[in-house]
């Protein structure tokens, strides 16, 4: 597959359809290989082709979302989806998460068998295939060093240090061929397998944990609520913040809400340019995308704390908290 059906994001810039083309070379490559990792696996009997497969595996389906990332990304934005369809990244993320850790408990559970009763293993196959694998694997991290925005897209570094990680899969593999070969150390093949379910295990919590974060709406791994609190507090004319939310919509594009307290006299051209001085500080605290709602002292009496008007007693406030 050429890159020649790539013209229709000739508006993007540089970077992105670099990354974009990089991706899906990368994508195709080892999802190739995988494939063929994986039946070599099974015909050579090797546990650890097998579990290096699954690796790599790990590493298509991080290629496969960043690639699904930059596309929906480009998706508009709609009126039933406000954000566009950012956040798909982060549901294929935790996805993939809860895969990768399912791959490494049947490895492990597999590899318990092969300790107690080590099967025979076709050792030259499991060498030829496993230093091809080696070979692909070290070829498209150099592509990915080349090609792309390893440095700052968060997508690309997570694919990138994917591919860099699997080359260990690989070298265990091809560790375990040779130490079967010359010393006819059948226990080999599980071991290497075990350390490669292990790197997989680790992924795959990590994935799952961060994207699950992002899910239940937690604050920024790379923000401080209270800095911000702080930040908004020593703006000019704002006398009091409270109700604040921050949380990402995907990974690099964070959002806040929070009421902030001003100078009943204020017009709401002063107020304006409030709010945009503290968006502008806000951005550079890695927030993007800021909603700022402009309350008089007056009413922060009414709200100092969170609804405290009862049921029974309507007034002319009771109407602010359905």
């Amino acid at each position: 597959m050429s890159g020649h059906h790539h013209n229709h994001d000739h508006g993007h810039n540089h970077a992105h359809t670099n990354n974009k083309k990089v991706l899906l070379f990368s994508f195709i490559i080892i999802t190739v290989y995988m494939i063929i990792e994986a039946v070599g696996g099974y015909i050579t009997n090797s546990l650890a082709l097998i579990s290096d497969a699954g690796h790599m595996l790990s590493d298509a389906i991080a290629l496969g979302i960043a690639l699904l990332a930059f596309t929906f990304g480009e998706k508009a934005v709609n009126a039933g989806k406000t954000y566009g369809y950012r956040r798909f990244e982060i549901l294929a993320a935790t996805l993939n998460g809860v895969t990768l850790i399912a791959i490494s408990l049947y490895i492990f559970y597999e590899a318990i068998g092969r300790f107690i009763h080590p099967p025979e293993v076709a050792t030259v196959g499991m060498l030829i295939i496993s230093i091809i694998g080696l070979l692909i694997n070290i070829l498209v991290a150099w592509i990915m060093m080349r090609g792309s925005d390893t440095e700052k897209n968060l997508n690309m570094r997570g694919a990138y240090l994917h591919v860099i990680s699997d080359m260990l899969g690989s070298v265990g593999a091809i560790v375990a061929a040779l130490l079967m070969m010359f010393f006819g150390w059948g226990w080999a093949d599980p071991l290497a397998s075990v350390i490669v379910a292990a790197l997989v295990l680790r992924s795959g919590f990590f994935v799952t944990k961060s994207s699950l974060h992002i899910l239940m709406e937690g604050t920024p791994a790379n923000v401080d609520v209270n800095d911000l609190v702080q930040t908004i507090k020593q703006v000019d004319g704002v006398k009091g913040v409270h109700d604040v939310h921050v949380w990402s919509i995907t990974s690099n594009l964070n959002a806040l809400t929070a009421h902030i307290v001003v100078d009943g006299t204020m017009d709401v051209y002063a107020s304006e340019v409030l709010v945009q001085k503290i968006e502008h500080l806000l951005e550079h605290k890695e927030i993007k995308h800021v909603t700022l709602q402009v309350e008089s002292e007056k009413h922060l009496h009414d709200t100092s704390v969170l609804c405290t008007v009862k049921g029974d007693a309507p007034d002319a406030h009771a109407h602010h908290h359905h």
